[in-house]
């Protein structure tokens, strides 16, 4: 095995283990911290997030992580703190701050200033009993045996466990608040997230007369007509009501032809299926996405308020779309 591959595959042995030694070592401080920083969220006050250096870092992507799962934080420079930032402190906000060292001076400074304005202090540190620690109303102990710089110099181990524990925070805070997909696509207009959460299968389908639709006493060889006309590969079986009455497929007649070549004249009514899977207008497309998956289909019927068909989305549309 070339060198660098066994030195990569030693430094995520390293930070693996470091991971589940943190695992197993998380105790009720952990849950305590969730139902702070849940106070904090529901009375629409912020988290904020401090931290110097390769913590400051680490501390940055954690309240960016917060804010985007609808949870306001802000990250605090303890360098500026003094300077005017602490301004950004108000009663009701959660103070979060990373050290693993729990002695980092600009840190340690600030310590007693957030103090006085009485708002509680989590301390995610490797040194619980540092003065971090002991300035902290909650503790979360990330102390690994080792960073996976080979001189366990470079902070390594230890930031990777730390960000992993903000991600753990902001996780079971999402779950403890109830956030759901809607809500995040609100936060994700922009980008793959937001397309996949956001649009509906009224968005995506293709519109009924861009489909093929036929009534159950035509017969197998129109809808196989029809669908190569609307290059679609369903179509629409539709009661004289215009209610919907089942769907077949050009998957249907392939299977069914290789026992029965005469399958053409059939009527329609002896071979669609249904009862066939199917969605309203509003449906998330993510939602249209897991019941094709589920079911194993390429296509789904589209129903409007009144339970009538007004178009078709097959999985080919959502690839088109990237939704998949």
């Amino acid at each position: 095995m070339p060198e660098n591959l066994k030195r990569a595959r030693r430094v995520l042995d390293i930070e693996i283990e470091a991971l589940q030694e943190v695992r197993k070592r998380l105790n009720s401080s952990f849950s305590d911290t969730v139902g702070i920083l849940t106070k904090s969220a529901t009375k629409k006050r912020k988290i904020i997030l401090t931290g110097v250096g390769k913590s400051g870092h680490i501390a940055q992507k954690v309240a960016a992580t917060f804010t985007s799962t609808g949870a306001p934080s802000v990250f605090l420079d303890p360098l500026n703190a003094t300077h005017g930032d602490l301004g950004l402190v108000s009663k009701g906000d959660t103070v979060i701050a990373l050290s693993y060292s729990g002695e980092t001076e600009e840190l340690c400074r600030i310590l007693p200033l957030l103090k006085r304005l009485r708002v509680p202090i989590v301390a995610i540190t490797g040194r619980p009993q540092s003065t971090l620690g002991q300035a902290a109303e909650e503790i979360i102990n990330i102390s690994v045996k080792r960073e996976a710089c080979p001189h366990n110099l470079a902070p390594t181990s230890s930031t990777t466990v730390m960000l992993a524990i903000g991600d753990a925070l902001a996780m079971a805070l999402l779950e403890a608040r109830g956030f759901s997909e809607s809500d995040f696509a609100k936060y994700h207009p922009g980008g793959s997230i937001g397309k996949h959460l956001l649009m509906r299968a009224g968005d995506v389908m293709r519109p009924i007369a861009n489909v093929a639709t036929l009534k159950a006493t035509q017969s197998v060889q129109d809808a196989i007509q029809a669908m190569a006309k609307k290059r679609c590969g369903a179509a629409i079986i539709v009661s004289a009501s215009g209610t919907l009455a089942g769907i077949y497929t050009h998957g249907d007649f392939s299977r069914s032809y290789l026992e029965n070549q005469k399958i053409g004249s059939s009527p329609l009514s002896k071979v669609l299926t249904e009862n066939p899977i199917t969605v309203k207008e509003t449906t998330l497309a993510v939602e249209v996405l897991n019941l094709l998956e589920q079911y194993q289909i390429d296509d789904v019927v589209v129903l409007n308020g009144k339970k009538r068909p007004v178009g078709l989305i097959d999985v080919q549309d959502l690839a088109r779309l990237k939704l998949i």
